[in-house]
C-alpha cells in the first residue's frame, strides 16, 4: 500500500507499549529524516543519556521501564512525525497500548514531546518502586476472556490487566494469587504462560504509582487534541483536556482495553490501521480482533520509503 492509497483514508494510528524496544530502534530514521532526528535531539537533550542506550545499548539497561518508557515514546513519536512530513496525511483517531498511549498523545498535540518524556520517566520509576521485587507477577492466558474475568473475581490479589486479542488476556496482581488463578485455569482447559516482568503492572498493586504521578499528571499543561484518542482505561474516544489528567492516573491501575479500543476504531470506521514505531505486536493483535482490516508499520525509513514508492 503505497500513500497515495491512504488519500482520504480513515487512519487509526497506534503506538506501542512496553516490550516493543530494541537496541538500535529509530537509528535509520533519524540518519534518513530531519523530523526524526530532530525528535531523539530533543530526547536527549530532555533526559540526557537516553539517546545513547536508544542506540547503542545496553539492552538490559534500555530494558529497564525507566528507561524503556521514555525511549519507546521518542521512537514513536519520530516514526509518526516522519511519516507524516513525507506524506502529509493526518489521522482521524489514534490509540495507544499502556505507555503508547502518552505517545498517541504527544501525536495529536495533547502533550508536547518534551512532557511526554518526563513523564513517562517519571511513570517508570514509579511504576518499578511501587512493588518490592518477587511480591507480584504477570501471567498471559490463551482461552475464553470470560472465563478470566471468573477466576479473577473469584478471588482476591489478582485482576486481568490487559485484555490484547480476543483469546488472549493478562493477569496482575499478588505473585500466589497470580499463580493460583493460573492454576485455576489451566484445570479449565487454558494455556497460561508466566510473563518474565519486573513489576505487576496495570492492577491495584500500582495504587503507589498512580498516587505519585497523578501530582505531575495535574500539573502538565495539555493542548486541544487535533483528533480523537482512545483511552485505554474506557476504550472510547476522548479529545478533552481536561479529561486526560485522570484517564492516565488511572490507566496505571485499570485494565488496558484493547481488544474493545480496536473494535471500538473499526466500528467508528477506520479502514486502515497504522502501528508506528518498532516491532509489530499492535499489528499482530489488530489482526486477531479485526482480521479483515488493512494494517501497515511505519517503523523503519523503509518503511516510509515503501509507502513513497509508487506515489510520486
Amino acid at each position: 500500500m503505497q500513500s497515495a492509497d491512504l488519500q482520504g483514508k480513515k487512519i487509526a494510528a497506534l503506538f506501542p507499549g512496553q516490550g516493543s524496544h530494541a537496541v538500535g530502534m529509530g537509528a535509520d530514521l533519524t540518519a534518513a529524516f530531519a523530523e526524526a532526528e530532530a525528535v531523539y535531539a530533543q530526547a536527549e537533550a530532555t533526559l540526557p543519556g537516553l539517546r545513547g542506550l536508544m542506540e547503542q545499548g545496553p539492552l538490559e539497561d534500555l530494558t529497564l521501564t525507566a528507561n524503556q518508557q521514555p525511549a519507546l515514546v521518542a521512537a514513536s513519536v519520530a516514526a509518526y512525525r516522519a511519516w507524516q512530513a513525507r506524506t502529509g496525511l493526518t489521522p482521524t483517531f489514534a490509540a495507544g497500548h499502556s505507555l503508547g498511549e502518552y505517545s498517541s498523545l504527544v501525536a495529536a498535540g495533547a502533550l508536547s514531546l518534551g512532557d511526554a518524556l518526563r513523564l513517562t520517566r517519571q511513570r517508570g520509576e514509579l511504576m518499578q518502586a511501587a512493588v518490592p521485587v518477587g511480591r507480584g507477577a504477570m501471567s498471559a492466558v490463551m482461552g475464553d476472556p470470560e472465563r478470566v474475568r471468573e477466576v479473577c473475581a473469584s478471588m482476591q490479589g489478582v485482576q486481568p490487566a490487559n485484555f490484547n486479542a480476543p483469546t488472549q488476556t493478562v493477569i496482575s496482581g499478588e505473585g500466589e494469587a497470580v499463580m493460583q488463578a493460573g492454576a485455576d485455569l489451566k484445570a479449565l482447559g487454558l494455556k497460561v504462560i508466566p510473563l518474565k516482568v519486573s513489576a505487576p503492572f496495570h492492577c491495584p498493586l500500582m495504587e503507589p504509582a498512580r498516587e505519585g504521578l497523578t501530582p505531575a499528571l495535574q500539573a502538565a499543561p495539555y493542548g486541544e487534541l487535533a483528533f480523537p484518542v482512545y483511552a485505554n482505561v474506557t476504550a472510547a474516544a476522548n479529545q478533552t483536556p481536561a479529561a486526560l489528567p485522570e484517564l492516565l492516573a488511572e490507566q496505571i491501575t485499570a485494565p488496558v482495553r484493547w481488544v474493545e479500543t480496536v473494535q471500538a476504531l473499526a466500528d467508528a470506521g477506520a479502514e486502515v490501521f497504522i502501528e508506528f514505531g518498532p516491532g509489530r505486536v499492535l499489528t499482530g493483535l489488530v489482526k486477531k480482533i479485526v482480521p479483515d482490516a488493512a494494517v501497515l508499520n511505519v517503523g523503519t525509513a523503509q518503511d516510509i520509503a515503501a509507502l513513497l514508492e509508487e506515489s510520486q
